[in-house]
């Protein structure tokens, strides 16, 4: 069981949760890392008195040295301080809830040392998977994700004493909240529109991402490298009302399922105390009261990042990285702005068009690929 965490991406939905989580527990916190947001950080470093706190942003980071020079915390920033953060040398577990790519070298750092890594950056395995599965299996460092999905993928897992047992994993999507609409009404989707999700409160770009289907793309990407099993052995069902999580299929034809209330803290909490289960606070799902179970095929003609997701899943080596790199960029333009809802998926296909994929990459390789194709994706989107 965790007893002292370093927390990457701390200010953010999954970052505060966790601490909500790590005070309920009696977690030490040994080092706070976020990008920009100066005061939430400064309150919560104060509260639990990591020994490192990090600002990704450097003029922000400068004002909250200001700010704890009363105490003896130590202020660091930029990718270095995200790095020493994920290094820092109390901690047992790192907390990895950074949102994109630059989750990856971090996360890598820490399964260097042996850490148990508690996942909840996507991106780590969307781009770099196979590299980061190896690491961990050579520095012998723990993978335990945090994700709703891949949290109830793992449970579901934990009675299985073979593998091969398992026929295929199947990742439920609640759809977002433009299920049932056609492509050309997606066209006129405003970011107000898109960020109001029917079940999860979640930061800004991966309410976006549920809204466009690509968030269910990458978690397939994910579910193949965390469970190494092949695209046609993961898939996808449309289920509204978020209490089924996941689900595994076994090659009796049974099927298990993780149950829950849309409430993060529940794989928060696991992650943190596998494989033990601490009692939760928070009231459970009430089988009689939270009404009748659906589920429907994703529409991919009018939502067709998940096919593009897994058409880059199918392709392998540096596919996934470019796909990722031009829709991190393509989704911060949406919220600016700068271009329409489906302009996102036609971004994503435009770039993976331009940038050439380089197939059993090295780490360079897939650092070299996203920056391409967030040039590529800028000047797309410039025009």
């Amino acid at each position: 069981m965790t007893k002292t965490i370093s927390l990457l991406g701390c200010t953010g939905s999954i970052g505060r949760q966790t601490l909500e989580v790590a005070r309920e527990l009696g977690l030490r916190v040994a080092a706070l890392a976020a990008h920009s947001s100066v005061d939430l950080l400064e309150a919560q470093a104060r509260e639990f008195h990591p020994r490192l706190a990090v600002l990704y942003d450097d003029d922000a980071a400068d004002a909250l040295r200001r700010r704890l020079c009363d105490t003896d915390i130590e202020v660091r920033s930029g990718a270095e301080g995200l790095l020493a953060a994920a290094q820092v040398e109390e901690a047992d577990t790192v907390v990895t809830a950074v949102v994109g790519s630059v989750g990856l070298e971090p996360t890598l750092a820490a399964i260097r040392l042996g850490r148990r890594i508690a996942l909840a950056n996507k991106e780590t395995l969307v781009c770099a998977g196979e590299l980061v599965m190896a690491a961990a299996k050579q520095y012998g460092a723990q993978i335990v994700p945090v994700d709703s999905e891949h949290s109830a993928i793992f449970q579901c897992l934990q009675g299985c004493r073979d593998q091969r047992e398992v026929k295929r994993l199947i990742l439920t999507c609640s759809g977002g909240p433009f299920f049932g609409m056609t492509y050309a009404q997606l066209e006129r989707m405003t970011p107000g529109d898109a960020l109001k999700h029917p079940n999860w409160t979640m930061g800004a770009k991966i309410t976006i991402d549920s809204a466009t289907l690509m968030n269910k793309g990458l978690e397939v990407i994910e579910a193949m490298r965390l469970y190494s099993l092949p695209l046609d052995r993961v898939d996808t069902v449309i289920h509204r009302q978020s209490v089924i999580h996941s689900l595994v299929e076994f090659r009796d034809g049974a099927m298990l399922a993780q149950l829950g209330t849309p409430d993060m803290k529940l794989p928060i909490r696991y992650a943190m105390t596998w494989p033990q289960r601490a009692a939760a606070p928070e009231a459970p799902l009430d089988l009689l009261t939270c009404g009748a179970l659906t589920f429907h095929a994703p529409d991919t003609e009018a939502f067709r990042c998940l096919a593009i997701a897994r058409q880059c899943a199918a392709a392998g080596g540096t596919a996934c990285a470019i796909m990722n790199a031009a829709n991190e960029e393509a989704v911060w333009a949406f919220l600016r702005g700068e271009t329409g809802f489906n302009g996102i998926h036609r971004t994503v296909e435009s770039v993976l068009d331009k940038v050439a994929v380089k197939y059993q990459p090295s780490l360079a390789d897939i650092l070299e690929a996203d920056r391409l194709a967030r040039e590529a994706a800028r000047a797309v989107l410039r025009r």
